[in-house]
């Protein structure tokens, strides 16, 4: 077996050395690229997850905007008959494609069908809606006379869009729990603390900012019932 001299013994010494170097920045410079980019993906999804929970609230607003717009508050208007259906020739489909409707004056609406025959389908689908209105047909268009409102009956309709209200901050609420609770998912998978706090923060202004919303929508229609 060959022996090695001093000299090639402290040569190899520092090859292996430099190796090992070059092995460890290569391998730090690998996990620092790979860090950097779950951190960027973790970031997007919580991005992500942040504008879902805007647009979801912004969905609960446009619903509740919906349901009030069909609480009368004693003067006529297209909205009231938003939402009921009319068979069509067994399929149902929203009055307003299947008719004209029109307010004549204060208290009046007309339904004017564009095939004379669907008069009865028409009539029968409100009364079937249940809006407190008995339908009036003469034979030509479908009328709806508004009677006006009683005080009593005024604030059973205030009643009614409290419960609307109601319903939208639970539905509020809730997306801003399951969106928290992603947020907490991507902390287990690497997100940082302060990002996870940032984001809680933001979610939390944007639930504070639609609550708001709702009481102010509450609020307007609560005074236009009143309003005699």
């Amino acid at each position: 077996m060959q022996r090695l001299n001093k000299l090639e013994i402290y040569n190899i010494a520092n090859t292996d050395k430099h190796i090992e170097k070059s092995v460890y920045h290569f391998v730090k410079n690998i996990y620092l690229f790979l860090a950097s980019k779950s951190y960027r993906t973790m970031s997007e999804a919580s991005e992500h997850i942040i504008n879902d929970s805007s647009n979801q609230m912004k969905k609960a607003i446009g619903h509740l905007e919906a349901e009030i717009s069909k609480i009368r508050a004693g003067k006529a208007s297209p909205q009231v008959v938003d939402g009921i259906m009319v068979d069509y020739y067994g399929n149902p489909t929203p009055l307003n494609q299947v008719a004209n409707v029109s307010v004549t004056d204060a208290r009046t609406i007309s339904i004017q069908p564009w095939e004379k025959n669907m008069l009865a389908p028409i009539e029968k689908a409100i009364m079937a809606a249940n809006i407190g209105i008995t339908p009036q047909n003469d034979g030509n268009t479908v009328r709806l006379f508004l009677p006006p409102l009683t005080e009593e009956r005024r604030k059973e309709l205030v009643k009614r869009v409290n419960a609307e209200g109601e319903h939208a901050k639970v539905a509020v609420r809730n997306i801003r729990r399951d969106n928290i609770e992603h947020i907490k998912k991507l902390q287990k998978e690497g997100l940082s603390e302060d990002a996870v706090k940032d984001a809680e923060g933001r979610i939390q202004g944007i639930t504070d900012k639609n609550i708001a919303l709702v009481d102010q929508h509450c609020k307007d229609k609560e005074k236009e019932i009143m309003t005699i």
